[in-house]
């Protein structure tokens, strides 16, 4: 059922204390016994409420063990690129990861600016350091609950293959992560936040400049540049805020940021469709205030807290269904990227439209079915057998245009500047 103020601006009352957030974070402690107070990973990282004893320092401590465990254990002894939206909890939970990270020897590539960083630029940099140093392989972090509600936090780790990691993966690191916490965290190593940041091993990556640069790999921005498309660009207050601002200075096109805004409570967001706060790009509720504007540009796009989502609004149609946006994105892409292989499928997920079935069918191409996750198309868009793969919660990535990975993760940036 509709919420009544669903699509109307956040009111006082619904907004988040972000004081007693963070409080919670530090001073709440997980019971073992409760299944709702121990790591969980869904199907994209652990996710949870400070306030619901479901995403606090123990669990973010021991799942950063954890990591270092496994990734000691598998011989991955490269960098590990980390980044963080713009939730309440993702900086204090950073924190907790540096420290343990530095305690366990982890290099770390922290972002040089101190800035936001959507999980598309996360998998681009370890997709494109694994490129050139196969010996030394890197692998990443995200902290984001990507566009769950202002009071959420959210902790997921990419292999060094760039996507989301596995189930084999993510549950050899759950059950560690709740083995270290139901012992008294005795076996996480850790050293102080200011030792940490200051550590041999912590260092700085400039993840805005390495990904806005590279863009004309997989698109053709010169295309939407010499057409002068207007473009308006909302990061719902996320992590994209700053690459949409470079995107728009270093490629010269015609693009506003329609809300250059950031703020933990989100308080400039219309309610979702059940009264909540939810930077859900997909929904015409959270997108409302965007549609209201859909007349000012010829393409307006959304992206959810760590743009990995997008949603394309037209003035003819208002907000786009994912689905078919996905299918008219898959059709165009198959019958322009003629460096593609002839062989590529089209990857979809179950859920996804019938639609897109009809349009594998019409390029006779194979269509390449998976379960819901983007962890499944990971292979394919690595070895270059999937040259897209989509899901029906408007997520989305593809391959460069000489047919080599881009990102192995979903990237709502780059599916937002493909609508120009």
């Amino acid at each position: 059922m509709v919420h009544a103020r669903a699509g109307s601006p956040a009111e006082p009352g619904d907004l988040v204390d972000v004081a007693k957030l963070v409080t919670a974070y530090y001073t709440l402690h997980p019971d073992p016994a409760e299944p709702g107070q121990r790591v969980a990973f869904g199907t994209s990282g652990h996710r949870g409420s400070s306030l619901d004893t479901a995403f606090n320092e123990d669990h973010i401590a021991a799942t950063t063990q954890a990591i270092c465990e496994y990734r000691a254990t598998r011989g991955t002894t490269g960098p590990l690129f980390l980044g963080a939206d713009t939730h309440a909890l993702s900086e204090p939970a950073t924190a907790t990861a540096l420290e343990v990270l530095a305690a366990n020897g982890v290099q770390v590539l922290l972002d040089s600016a101190g800035g936001w960083t959507p999980t598309p630029a996360v998998s681009h940099a370890i997709i494109t350091h694994n490129r050139t140093h196969p010996r030394t392989a890197a692998d990443g972090i995200v902290v984001t609950p990507s566009h769950n509600p202002p009071r959420d936090g959210g902790f997921k780790y990419n292999p060094p293959n760039g996507g989301p990691a596995g189930s084999d993966t993510t549950g050899w690191i759950q059950d560690r992560a709740n083995q270290l916490i139901r012992d008294g965290l005795t076996a996480v190593r850790r050293t102080p936040y200011a030792r940490a940041l200051t550590a041999d091993t912590t260092g700085h990556h400039d993840y805005l400049t390495h990904y806005v640069d590279d863009l004309p790999a997989v698109l053709d921005l010169n295309a939407v540049r010499a057409a002068g498309v207007r473009i308006g660009a909302d990061p719902l207050g996320g992590a994209s805020l700053a690459y949409w601002q470079r995107i728009a200075e270093t490629h010269r096109i015609d693009l506003t940021v329609v809300n250059p805004l950031a703020d933990p409570t989100w308080r400039f967001m219309t309610l979702d469709w059940d009264g909540r706060i939810r930077m859900d790009c997909s929904s015409p509720y959270a997108m409302a205030s965007l549609i209201a504007r859909r007349d000012q540009y010829q393409i307006a796009t959304g992206n959810d807290a760590d743009a990995d989502r997008h949603g394309i609004v037209t003035p003819d149609a208002g907000l786009m269904n994912p689905n078919h946006y996905l299918a008219v994105a898959i059709d165009y892409l198959y019958r322009h990227r003629l460096d593609w292989s002839l062989t590529a499928g089209i990857g979809k997920t179950l859920v996804s439209s019938s639609m897109i079935d009809r349009v594998a069918e019409e390029l006779k191409r194979t269509l390449v079915e998976v379960p819901v996750g983007f962890k499944w198309f990971v292979d394919g868009l690595t070895d270059g057998t999937v040259a897209f793969g989509g899901e029906e919660s408007a997520g989305a990535s593809f391959l460069r245009r000489d047919g080599e990975a881009w990102t192995t993760d979903k990237d709502g940036i780059l599916l937002a500047l493909l609508a120009a």
